[in-house]
């Protein structure tokens, strides 16, 4: 009889992970509480041995035919350009693609077969009960039901987590950073091909991704610890009226009235994930939900196919011994995880300057790259 998997969110991760299991004959359900994929968000790469896992998965074409070629620009308030750049053209870039998180999501749900893989849509986990030899669920919508194996791919505030792992202030190491997206066609850039425009003052930072006929809009600011509810909208809408109420400079006014109008914002804060194992009983976690690394080290996509194919990897080699397969999960991956999540603090130094000096420096840092 066929080993009986839930997968919780329909991510990267998930829909990895949704893949491999079902070509390797276990029997796969995916729950995934929006009511269809996720839309939206500002461009993700994939990178590394990442770029390996998609070239198996028989997906790297469609991958490489969506590509975001662009230029990136740093502009001041009045829109001039001080800098014009092409990440992929850095060395440490090459070869790495990136692309629409949109595009890429619908790429690895197009590959998983929707005769053989059960895809639960306008749904989730609300009480996760493990026995002896199976998981027992109950969803949100209703029903209970018996599971092998409940894998959590459902992001930093994954509810699999919170369920078997406890709460998320466990977990979770706080950044100083809050950010939101949404999409923005209705701002014009004044640019003829896709770019990123990026603007910065002290503590903030503004990005337009243009990107064949649409427009993305990104803000984030340097900030103490909020009291605030991932789920409330309104409560995001309040914050950035609070922090860019008053902001005139560049497109922000613009920008901020397009997101406080938006049905589809993503607001959140920057933090990564740090746990002492991803898996617990007959429970194991992925990609964000066991080691966000934060956007800013642009290796979050990366790191949860790759974190899905080690998962997976694991249980083949260890047969039905799952405990020993969750065990080289955490030891084997464990040390490259650890090695991009020390990236961060660079990264966040360079985007969001907390003086003018470090504002100053970020610009010309990039100016010597371009030189180079």
């Amino acid at each position: 009889m066929k080993k009986q998997i839930l997968i919780s969110g329909a991510s990267f991760a998930g829909l990895t992970l949704a893949y491999w299991l079902n070509k390797y004959g276990y029997e796969v359900t995916v729950v995934e509480l929006g009511k269809e994929l996720r839309k939206g968000g500002s461009p993700i790469d994939v990178r590394g041995e990442a770029l390996n896992v998609v070239k198996e998965m028989g997906i790297f074409e469609k991958i490489k035919a969506k590509e975001f070629v662009h230029d990136t620009e740093i502009v001041n308030a009045e829109n001039e350009t001080l800098v014009n750049f092409s990440i992929n053209e850095f060395d440490e870039y090459r070869g790495d693609i990136e692309i629409n998180r949109f595009d890429l999501a619908e790429i690895l749900y197009e590959i998983v077969p929707k005769n053989e893989v059960e895809i639960l849509f306008d749904n989730s986990i609300k009480t996760l009960t493990q026995n002896v030899d199976s998981v027992e669920i109950t969803f949100e919508k209703g029903g209970k039901r018996n599971f092998d194996f409940v894998f959590g791919a459902d992001g930093t505030h994954s509810t699999v987590r919170k369920l078997a792992f406890g709460a998320e202030e466990n977990f979770s190491k706080f950044f100083g950073v809050y950010f939101v997206f949404a999409e923005a066609n209705n701002i014009q850039t004044g640019r003829t091909k896709d770019t990123g425009i990026i603007y910065r003052e002290v503590g903030k930072q503004a990005v337009l991704y243009q990107f064949q006929n649409s427009v993305n809009a990104l803000l984030m600011f340097l900030s103490p610890k909020l009291n605030w509810d991932y789920r409330n909208q309104e409560q995001h809408k309040q914050i950035l009226k609070e922090t860019f109420g008053n902001d005139t400079n560049w497109k922000i006014p613009e920008m901020l009235d397009t997101l406080l109008h938006s049905d589809n914002l993503f607001f959140d804060e920057v933090c990564q994930i740090h746990m002492p194992t991803w898996t617990k009983g007959r429970v194991a976690l992925v990609g964000d939900a066991a080691y966000a690394p934060s956007f800013f080290t642009g290796m979050g996509t990366t790191l949860a196919i790759l974190g899905a194919k080690n998962l997976v990897d694991a249980l083949l080699s260890s047969k039905e011994d799952y405990n020993a397969a969750f065990t080289k999960y955490n030891e084997t991956y464990r040390p490259f995880v650890e090695s991009i999540q020390a990236r961060l603090t660079r990264g966040l130094k360079a985007q969001l300057p907390e003086t003018e000096e470090e504002l100053q420096a970020s610009i010309d840092f990039f100016k010597q790259r371009a030189k180079g």
